[in-house]
């Protein structure tokens, strides 16, 4: 095993768990440590054992890198293992997790995420995905670091090296592009038809007037570059902080004629998210029911902001189970290149 992998596995599975994000950072930080030594220099570093002199790199996470250096599953990954075993979904929720390939709304640390974008590949191929797309915000989303079209431009060419590495896996380019008051997409067009998945959401004025909502939502899942329309109500269930420690408290759903947004979205092949953050859990049943008696299109998600979250979607897939949505409704379940050619 190789030791940044171990590593990585056991922040995963801490983050997964809900552990304290110190405990999950020490793990992630001994990984980059690691990562960036060569291979000499980690030998040089086992042999005289050393590896707690370099900074970030602790007794037990040292014990981690002897461990799976010598080839041995590590002692501290078999303990989480063993006392957080991965909840089996069963019945049709546990049939569609089976059947996705992939998450089509994520985020890295060049918004409002915790991790490279590399890392939250790794982690999406190791729970079994062939795909993830990188949607970090748009500009207008200040208070998330959203990317200029400078930003989001370079942002494409690194993900293109990315993917030269890591095929067959593939990392899709994409954004979540603010919905501005007028129903226009917070990014010049020209980006918009770069990009493989662009996830367009409601992030200002969630308490406005629903004729005004309707209006606006209806303008951005009737533009061509819109594929997923975001956890549509924006309702936060519980507190959460935000980037910068900022605390948001829950808010209820946005106002909004769902019955003509949802039929929109049927007519211009929009995919309605069904967002497994367990703060948002968007659509609300009721809507979520609605979506699916009219004939849309889904996509299940986690927004998520770390790789533990990756994990996340079981609950979308029992929502939408609930619903009564198969997997041939649901457009992760396809192929990348079914994907793109939708």
């Amino acid at each position: 095993m190789i030791p940044a992998d171990a590593l990585r596995r056991i922040a995963f599975l801490l983050e997964r768990a809900r552990e304290p994000t110190y405990r999950v950072s020490a793990f992630r930080t001994a990984a980059h440590v690691v990562e960036g030594l060569s291979d000499a220099e980690l030998e040089r570093r086992i042999k005289t054992r050393t590896l707690t002199d370099l900074k970030g790199i602790g007794a037990k996470t040292a014990a981690v890198v002897l461990q799976a250096h010598a080839g041995e599953e590590p002692e501290y990954l078999a303990d989480l293992k063993a006392q957080h075993p991965p909840t089996e979904l069963e019945g049709a929720a546990g049939e569609l997790r089976n059947a996705l390939r992939g998450d089509l709304h994520t985020h890295s640390e060049w918004s409002d995420g915790g991790s490279p974008i590399r890392e939250m590949a790794l982690a999406a191929m190791g729970i079994g995905h062939d795909y993830l797309a990188l949607t970090d915000h748009s500009p207008r989303l200040t208070v998330a670091n959203g990317l200029s079209a400078e930003r989001l431009a370079r942002q494409l060419d690194v993900v293109a090296e990315l993917n030269e590495e890591l095929a067959p896996f593939r990392i899709l380019t994409g954004i979540e592009c603010d919905i501005n008051l007028d129903g226009t997409l917070d990014q010049t067009d020209e980006l918009l038809a770069r990009v493989d998945v662009v996830v367009a959401s409601v992030h200002s004025e969630l308490r406005a007037p629903a004729d005004r909502m309707t209006a606006r939502m209806l303008a951005a899942v009737q533009n061509p570059h819109t594929d997923v329309l975001g956890h549509c109500t924006g309702r936060l269930l519980v507190e959460r902080t935000q980037r910068g420690g900022k605390q948001q408290k829950p808010r209820p759903e946005s106002g909004f004629d769902a019955e003509a947004v949802f039929a929109a979205c049927v007519e211009h092949g929009t995919a309605v998210e069904i967002n497994s953050r367990p703060e948002r859990l968007d659509p609300p049943t009721r809507l979520l029911q609605l979506a699916a008696d009219l004939g849309c299109d889904f996509s299940i998600d986690t927004d998520a902001h770390a790789p533990g979250q990756l994990d996340w979607q079981g609950a979308g897939c029992e929502k939408a189970a609930g619903a009564g949505i198969t997997a041939d409704r649901v457009i992760n379940t396809g192929t990348a290149e079914q994907l793109l050619s939708r």
